[in-house]
């Protein structure tokens, strides 16, 4: 797909955009875009993603499957890599914890280049520590993000929440001050796509779906970032509207709200809404992923399956002896040979009664 798949995805992300500000500031449809798209998001996102899980949780997994990169447990004197090749469940919970927090496996990621070196072609193995520090700060950016908004839906605001906000606008950069975490999302997400785009490994094998988030949440940091410090909104509207959402008393403040905000609205909405049936869904899968989850310990434990039952079998001794004549005619090679037949007796024919002479 490449850069076709890009433009379409930017072009998909432009007309939502244009859909929402012509419903809000043409024909005036606060109440759709402000109360309706709002909770039909927040179910289908709470909805597909309780079905994902589930439906991920039925899967069975008999044996031990886990990745492994260390020495396995084995002899006294033989040192093991109880995190890379964990042999009981504490350690493999360790093992998920650095991968779901610290991104431990990408942090090893290596990056092939191909060059020509005057006109020999060389190839080079090499760190990829930006791709490991783009989503690491993509992630932990967007997380921050979504606990200091937790300040429009609850009142007073948690004091947790007051905490990471002045912790991510510790810079006092500008007023309002500068908040780190929005500048990062951005600033992630457009490297991801930068690196789809500049490698030609990579945007040969990018889909659609691969560039659609990254916009999506561009363009939801974008129209977070205008709102804040170009476009001012009456925050207290908007806090009004987010308290009667989370009271299920919902209410569109008689103060207008810009446009902006509810275009914003809306992306937040489409990306709940995604969410579930995307590859963002990752963020559920790696907790069942059984390549992570399990403890390496196929030599120390015998695993059977749980899903065997007693199964009648027709062994291949009694379709031979069932069928050996026929294979045996029809050329077909069989492991028993017929046992030869016993030689035919010879019987002597019954002797004639003699019969006396006449006399003469």
């Amino acid at each position: 797909m490449g850069i076709a798949g890009a433009l379409l995805s930017l072009a998909a992300v432009i007309f939502l955009m244009v859909i929402a500000y012509a419903g809000v500031a043409g024909a005036g449809l606060y109440w759709l875009f402000g109360v309706i798209l709002p909770y039909a998001a927040v179910a289908t996102f709470f909805g597909g993603l309780i079905y994902r899980i589930l439906d991920w949780a039925k899967s069975p997994v008999p044996f031990r499957i886990t990745t492994t990169c260390g020495q396995e447990k084995s002899l006294d004197w033989i040192k093991a890599n109880k995190i890379e090749n964990p042999s009981s469940g504490g350690w493999a919970l360790v093992r998920m914890a650095l991968e779901i927090l610290t991104f431990r496996s990408l942090f090893r990621n290596t990056r092939l280049d191909y060059r020509l070196r005057g006109e020999v072609p060389v190839i080079r193995y090499s760190s990829d520590k930006w791709l490991w520090l783009a989503a690491l700060g993509f992630h932990y950016a967007f997380l921050v993000v979504i606990l200091w908004h937790v300040r429009f839906f609850m009142e007073p605001t948690p004091k947790l929440v007051a905490l990471i906000e002045t912790l991510d606008g510790f810079l006092q950069v500008g007023v309002p001050g500068l908040l780190i975490s929005g500048v990062v999302l951005v600033a992630a997400a457009g490297y991801l796509f930068h690196r789809r785009v500049y490698y030609p490994q990579l945007r040969y094998i990018s889909l659609t779906s691969d560039f659609f988030p990254l916009f999506l949440i561009m363009a939801i940091g974008l129209t977070g970032i205008l709102m804040r410090y170009l476009f001012r909104v009456d925050i207290v509207s908007i806090k009004e509207l987010a308290m009667g959402l989370t009271t299920f008393h919902p209410v569109i403040p008689a103060a207008s709200i810009s446009s902006l905000f509810y275009v914003h609205l809306f992306l937040v909405c489409v990306l709940f809404a995604y969410f579930p049936f995307s590859k963002l869904m990752h963020l559920g899968g790696v907790f069942l992923s059984p390549t992570r989850n399990l403890a390496n310990n196929n030599r120390a434990v015998r695993h059977i399956n749980p899903w065997n039952y007693p199964v009648k079998v027709h062994t291949y001794e009694e379709y031979e002896e069932e069928n050996r004549e026929q294979m045996i005619e029809a050329g077909i090679p069989v492991e028993k040979q017929p046992e030869p037949e016993a030689p035919a007796q010879e019987t002597e024919p019954p002797a004639q009664p003699a019969t006396e002479k006449p006399a003469d």
